[in-house]
């Protein structure tokens, strides 16, 4: 499914249309689709950028190399989480 802002060309249209899918993917994202498949997506470099800056920027690391502030937070939290899945002593 694709969202209502974008247009939808098979990969025949790409090479018989070029000219006008770049046009129009110069003003919203066009979806390339293949075998009646979404296969691609071409987007002006603006749109582009928007969405590399709201991409992830999570890095990964150790509890080595955790702040320590961070480091007090998720040890809280796991001792909390252990604590709701005891079960209750009646």
């Amino acid at each position: 499914m694709q969202p209502a802002d974008t247009s939808s060309y098979t990969t025949s249209d790409l090479s018989r249309k070029s000219g006008d899918i770049i046009a129009e993917a110069l003003r919203r994202p066009v979806t390339i689709t293949q075998r009646n498949k979404p296969r691609l997506v071409i987007l002006n470099i603006e749109d582009y950028q928007k969405l590399l800056k709201r991409s992830d920027t999570r890095s990964v690391g150790t509890i080595e190399t955790m702040p320590d502030d961070l480091l007090s937070e998720f040890e809280t939290a796991v001792e909390a989480y252990a604590r709701e899945d005891e079960p209750s002593r009646s």
